[in-house]
């Protein structure tokens, strides 16, 4: 019997499809095809897919969706008095001050976080978490960072440092290079 014929329908199925095999097909199929980075990209979709739908659930579990928890966090994060305005909130999380308002408006109605003008001028709002907002993010940031501790709690400490440090390198370079450019 040959190797290929020994191998189970998983294994085919994880080398045919791993990203070194993707990189491979391509180039057998078109020769001088770019595929450098489908040994960095692929991986890193799937890490974020993974991850995601883990997410997610561990969400669903701790009853709050993903951007109320990004809304509670921010605030949380920012300190006591937990209070921030909503231009500050839409910088901190990076989507648009209509985003903010829609996820102001939710968490208000839920009596996890209070509204209030700001001082500085009359559009300013300033956006407080609530006694209910702050055990919702202490319970939910728990459950959160405490899952995606553990799934990678197989790499150890230097490889997550080197890791950390690679990724914020390609985040910047990345970031430096597709600035402006039309989507």
């Amino acid at each position: 019997m040959t190797d290929a014929a020994q191998e189970s329908p998983e294994s085919s199925y994880s080398s045919s499809y791993s990203a070194a095999g993707i990189a491979a097909a391509w180039q057998r199929e078109r020769p001088g095809t770019p595929t450098e980075s489908i040994e960095i990209v692929t991986p890193i979709w799937r890490l974020a897919k993974l991850f995601a739908d883990d997410r997610g659930r561990v969400l669903r579990e701790a009853g709050i969706d993903a951007a109320t928890l990004d809304l509670l966090s921010v605030l949380r994060r920012s300190g006591p008095p937990y209070v921030l305005g909503t231009r500050e909130i839409a910088q901190r999380t990076l989507v648009t001050a209509g985003a903010i308002s829609q996820r102001v408006a939710r968490a208000e109605r839920d009596g996890l976080v209070r509204r209030t003008p700001g001082t500085t001028g009359r559009r300013t709002v300033l956006v407080e978490l609530t006694a209910e907002g702050h055990a919702l993010i202490e319970r939910s940031v728990d459950a959160v960072l405490g899952r995606e501790a553990s799934l990678v709690r197989s790499l150890s400490e230097d490889e997550r440092t080197a890791l950390t440090s690679l990724l914020d390198k390609l985040m910047a370079d990345v970031r430096r290079r597709t600035a402006g450019e039309p989507s």
